[in-house]
């Protein structure tokens, strides 16, 4: 009986060795009928027959196992080179699986040091050396870290030392404040404070954290606002749009406003709430201005929260007046008031994809003071900026305007990004002015709602890469002459650089060809898109089967065959029945949390993401069989995963590009942290940012601190004295990062993830510098969810 279990064992692992050579052979044939690598139909027939010589107690079966091992490692290093997290799954599963043959069993079975002979000795041997080697390898991988995604044949320049740009930033916060989201209304996110250091940062300490409460019932969308800070409090919004004043120096609680918005309106947002103080009110001389998830604006009296009864009416516009009908959660306003000249101006966030004849995106201005209606840019009919007639309705489904605006009070105008109009994914039904206007940053007259300028980033835009970075405006020297200038970050990876009086290109954009092959009937594509050759892009660069990652070699060989077997033809490969990759996804290579820019140094801070998506569309047909309808139209409620597009001839299939384990099907980093001279437009320094601590297989963390480079949703500070902090990451850290050189000098674990933007204030009552962020995770990035305020000092004297 000992010796029937002593024999079954041997025979277990042979058949799980020919099992896997058969699911190799399998995939690796796929494979290689796709254009594909020839290693895994190798791979599966070294295993398979390894396995049969196993099972049948021939030492052959090692010494087959050994070699492949040896190949996998030459194989690896060839493709990939010393990427610690590239060669992971193709180096750990198999080693790991070779130890089995180091068991007493085993090698009793083979005859192994029983006097067999030298020759079944060797596949010891081979295999110890082999095992060693490979701990080599994986250690100088890790030292060297995830390979450089941005390598020589991609468009990034050379390395350069920062020159120096003596640029101005656009109506900054007075020094100490952080009145606006983005510390000025040029959105520059650069404080001019200098008591934090590089020699004295790693000396931040917690000074006090806030919780704002629990989310309703419900509700999804997690806490990304940015407080402001005037006088001697900070003020803030909750995801569901409470309004909160805090003790800038205690972290205690002033007031609190209820909005009561609730958890219907599940995936929307606040980002921030803006200060405005009212020369000529009779009440609310300092008011705090909101909009709201469910389509409200509100004016609250900065001393008490008490909503300023003189505005609106009781304090409150709805802003769903000359809204197109909509079920509820259409239409919400997500990010930040803009104000100029007295005025509130609004865009918009429309659901994706859902249907045509969405609300409109028209962006509306109203009296700051009162509350009355101002003026609207309405793209539909962008001469007339009076509210609808009786009956009417703003233009429905026109391009959105959701993200960050900017100001320029001189000027008196208004810089919108705007988004595409819906659905995203198929452009065959749209008007001439959604085109016009899509995927733009438009100038807009404070006075009039007067369009002056429009700058399309994107020609008729079929990925979901509607602008959502804030503009930055700066007073900058362009080859000697000081340009009044703006700065338009993309979710294609495109840095735009433009005059802000005019709209013409400051920095050169040149016109790219696209593919044009696999689009569907009805549908149309633009033949170029624009590029800003004089900057870097963030898109990364075009994918290769080489690229494709997993956890073990089954997933990556999925993923290998998910390339192979998709269209793929760079960024800017169209939707079609075929499975495409979409690359950057709608994440976008940068997103909502724009840039940061020090004036005097010219230097541009840039956090990207490395991601992408999978899209395949399908006939109505297809989707009514499927039961795909919009939400509050009856039907399964349908976002990830499919997308009804209803009204048009397509639904779209939408997934994340990724293996059955819920890791990426890309190579790390997945997150980049860079600095960009404005002067010379070169990178002088780019790092991955982020850890892989709270990510892992399934979506379960995997509690190792080692540097991955992490998706990212939110913005960095910049500061006088040479620091740049950032929380955004995946993994739950607020960092700090020397600007010179990009060595991350500082961290402190936070209590959820810090999807948001921070902000830096000095108290009126200790003369302290804080820096404060607000922690409340994210969903999208499955980053920890949390409801923390938390404010960061150096240690009080003593």
């Amino acid at each position: 009986m000992a010796e029937e279990k002593r024999l079954k064992a041997p025979r277990v692992y042979a058949t799980l060795l020919m099992f896997l050579g058969i699911l190799l052979l399998y995939g690796g044939g796929r494979l290689l009928i796709a254009g594909g690598s020839a290693y895994y139909l190798l791979a599966g027939a070294f295993t398979f027959v390894a396995g049969l010589f196993l099972w049948r107690g021939r030492a052959l079966g090692a010494w087959l196992y050994a070699l492949l091992l040896i190949l996998t490692v030459a194989w690896s290093l060839w493709e990939v080179g010393f990427d610690g997290w590239a060669l992971a799954p193709r180096l750990i599963a198999p080693f790991v699986l070779g130890i089995w043959l180091l068991r007493k069993t085993v090698r009793q079975r083979l005859g192994w040091g029983n006097g067999a002979g030298v020759l079944h000795k060797r596949p010891l041997a081979v295999f110890s050396a082999g095992i060693v080697g490979a701990i080599a390898v994986g250690a100088v991988a890790h030292a060297f870290g995830p390979r450089d995604p941005f390598d020589p044949a991609y468009r990034v320049g050379t390395i350069a030392a920062a020159t120096g740009l003596g640029a101005r930033e656009i109506d900054p916060s007075t020094p100490g404040e952080w009145a606006y989201f983005a510390g000025s209304r040029g959105g520059s996110k650069f404080s001019p404070l200098d008591q934090i250091t590089p020699a004295n940062v790693s000396k931040l300490e917690v000074a006090w954290t806030f919780h704002t409460g629990v989310a309703p019932k419900g509700a999804k969308a997690a806490m990304e606002a940015t407080p402001i800070k005037v006088g001697p409090n900070l003020y803030t919004c909750t995801s569901y749009n409470d309004v909160i004043a805090i003790d800038a120096e205690t972290g205690k609680q002033v007031w609190r406003f209820r909005s009561n918005a609730g958890a219907a309106y599940v995936y929307g947002s606040c980002r921030g709430v803006a200060y405005y103080k009212a020369p000529a009110a009779t009440d609310c001389p300092e008011r705090i201005i909101t909009n709201t998830v469910d389509a409200r604006l509100i004016a609250l009296d900065a001393r008490t929260g008490q909503p300023c009864v003189g505005f609106g009416r009781d304090g409150e516009v709805s802003l769903l007046k000359g809204m197109p009908k909509a079920p509820q959660g259409y239409y919400s306003v997500s990010s930040a008031p803009t104000i100029i000249r007295g005025k509130i101006v609004l865009g918009g966030w429309v659901t994706d994809n859902s249907y045509i004849g969405e609300p409109s995106g028209a962006i509306r201005a109203y009296d700051a003071i009162t509350g009355k209606f101002a003026w609207a840019f309405d793209m539909g009919r962008p001469d007339v900026h009076t509210e609808p007639a009786v009956g009417e309705t703003y233009t429905p489904g026109t391009p959105n305007s959701w993200g960050p605006m900017s100001v320029d009070e001189a000027l008196g105008l208004v810089y919108a990004p705007t988004g595409n109009s819906t659905p995203d994914l198929y452009g065959g039904m749209r008007r001439a002015f959604d085109d016009k206007y899509s995927t733009s940053v438009l100038a807009i007259d404070a006075e009039t709602g007067a369009l002056r300028w429009s700058f399309q980033t994107l020609h008729h835009d079929l990925w979901d890469h509607d602008v959502g970075s804030q503009p930055v405006l700066l007073d900058m020297p362009v080859k000697g002459v000081v340009r009044k200038a703006l700065i338009q970050p993309t979710k294609q990876g495109e840095i735009f650089v433009l005059d802000r009086v005019t709209g013409k290109p400051l920095y050169p954009v040149r016109e790219e060809k696209t593919p044009t092959s696999g689009i569907v009937p009805g549908e149309r594509i633009s033949l170029t898109q624009p590029s800003s050759f004089d900057l870097p892009s963030f898109r990364g660069p075009d994918l290769t089967e080489r690229r494709m990652w997993g956890l073990t070699p089954l997933d990556q060989l999925l993923c290998r065959i998910m390339f192979r077997e998709s269209h793929y033809e760079g960024p800017h490969t169209p939707p079609g029945f075929q499975r495409s990759i979409a690359y950057p996804g709608p994440l976008g290579a940068i997103n909502w949390g724009s840039v940061s820019v020090d004036p005097k140094s010219g230097l541009m801070f840039v956090n990207s993401n490395l991601f992408a998506l999978t899209v395949k569309l399908i006939t109505r047909a297809d989707a009514d069989a499927r039961g795909w309808k919009p939400e509050g139209f009856g039907g399964k409620e349908v976002r990830m995963g499919g997308v009804p597009m209803a009204g048009t001839p397509y639904a779209a299939e939408v997934n994340l590009f990724w293996t059955p384990l819920i890791v990426p099907c890309l190579s790390p980093p997945y997150g980049m942290l860079s600095a960009v001279d404005l002067k010379t437009g070169k990178l002088v320094w780019h790092r991955p940012i982020g850890t892989a601590r709270d990510s892992g297989p399934l979506t379960i963390p995997s509690h190792l601190p080692i540097p991955m480079g992490a998706p990212n949703t939110g913005g960095s500070v910049a500061t006088k004295s040479g620091l740049l902090f950032i929380g955004a990451t995946q993994d739950a850290y607020l960092r700090a990062f020397n600007v010179s050189n990009g060595k991350e000098l500082w961290r402190s674990r936070l209590p959820a993830g810090g999807q948001a933007t921070p902000a830096i204030y000095t108290s009126t009552k200790s003369g302290r510098q804080f820096v404060v962020i607000s922690a409340g995770g994210s969903a999208t990035l499955l980053s920890p969810v949390g409801d923390t305020v938390v404010a960061y000092a150096l240690p009080q004297p003593k």
